[in-house]
């Protein structure tokens, strides 16, 4: 099941053992050598404070939040030692400019779906610019079509780079 970044935050994390409210997801931790949402930024109900819950601590995914064992579950940011790498990074997915390999300006990701069993974002939603979104408005940029992802952008493949030249003259 796909489901859109807003879908994925502002929801709550829930305890099976002690059956309450113990955090509310804020944003997505994301790896940008694959696109994996490794985890989130949550707030603690208790304290307050900033905690991460690793999606591989999520029992179960429900209509307004997660379900986790227990509070134990959530870490703090300095204890993630695996993923303080990543973290550093900062990734942001949504406003990065979308290029095609021969440097082609496609637009901005607006937002982005993931699948909710992998954590890995699959569609990228791209909107172009003013000029371009007349004839066609938002593009929908699968990861399969992705080359590269830079710090300041991302590199998919030439949209048209399959289509055969004569087909090319008469889409264009």
């Amino acid at each position: 099941m796909l489901l859109l970044s807003n879908d994925l935050v502002r929801k709550q994390v829930l305890s099976l053992r002690s059956n309450s409210l113990i955090a509310t997801i804020q944003s997505a931790i994301i790896n940008p050598n694959n696109l994996k949402i490794e985890g989130f930024y949550c707030r603690d109900s208790y304290d307050k404070s900033q905690l991460v819950l690793l999606t591989q601590d999520i029992r179960e995914t429900i209509a307004n939040g997660y379900i986790v064992n227990d509070h134990d579950v959530l870490a703090r940011v300095e204890d993630l030692i695996r993923l303080r790498d990543i973290i550093n990074i900062n990734f942001v997915i949504v406003g990065k400019q979308v290029t095609t390999i021969t440097k082609s300006r496609v637009g901005k990701v607006t937002d982005y779906s993931t699948d909710l069993d992998s954590m890995f974002i699959q569609k990228l939603y791209v909107a172009q610019p003013v000029y371009k979104a007349f004839g066609s408005g938002n593009m929908i940029i699968d990861r399969t079509q992705i080359n590269e992802i830079t710090p300041k952008k991302i590199i998919i493949n030439d949209i048209l780079g399959n289509v055969p030249a004569q087909a090319r003259a008469s889409i264009i």
